[in-house]
């Protein structure tokens, strides 16, 4: 059997560092929007994706891939915001055995609404921190880390489309 590659020092401290935030970060995300929204941040994300589609409609199965939610966790997702009247299933024109999810026009205005406060967390926590070349290495290093997690571009980033 192979040595373990142990992590150097320096390695281990970016390492330990990177976890903190994939521990920390999520509960700001969602504690802010909880407050103000009364959405989780997967709920907001997913209408946030959905706003993004043309006609801000998308196959569950493309929801599903672009939010990483496996189809049983987002139709339960998507139940709770039908429930509330952001959200609509109805079946695909193009393919009577899938069904599409679409964005009402009170989900549309919930995600307008609820925008500018998330922007205002994620500015707060993560961006205003970093200068401009710190932002420019945060988005080439995720970068490189997401081509090795998600290597057929299931998440594909906004800005990057």
């Amino acid at each position: 059997m192979d040595d373990p590659r142990w992590l150097t020092p320096e390695q281990l401290h970016s390492w330990i560092r990177l976890v903190s935030v994939v521990e920390l970060l999520p509960s700001i995300l969602d504690a802010q929007l909880q407050r103000d929204a009364e959405l989780t941040h997967f709920e907001y994300f997913t209408l946030a994706r959905l706003s993004e589609a043309p006609k801000r409609t998308l196959r569950m199965t493309a929801l599903s891939a672009a939010t990483n939610a496996s189809l049983a966790r987002l139709s339960h997702v998507i139940a709770r915001l039908e429930r509330r009247g952001f959200v609509e299933r109805t079946p695909c024109l193009e393919d009577r055995r899938a069904t599409n999810s679409s964005l009402t026009e009170l989900g549309w205005r919930k995600v307008v609404e609820t925008a500018p406060g998330h922007v205002a967390t994620v500015r707060d926590s993560v961006i205003d921190v970093l200068d401009q070349s710190d932002v420019a290495d945060l988005d080439r290093i995720m970068g490189r880390i997401l081509s090795r997690l998600d290597p057929t571009n299931r998440l594909r980033s906004w800005g990057a489309e």
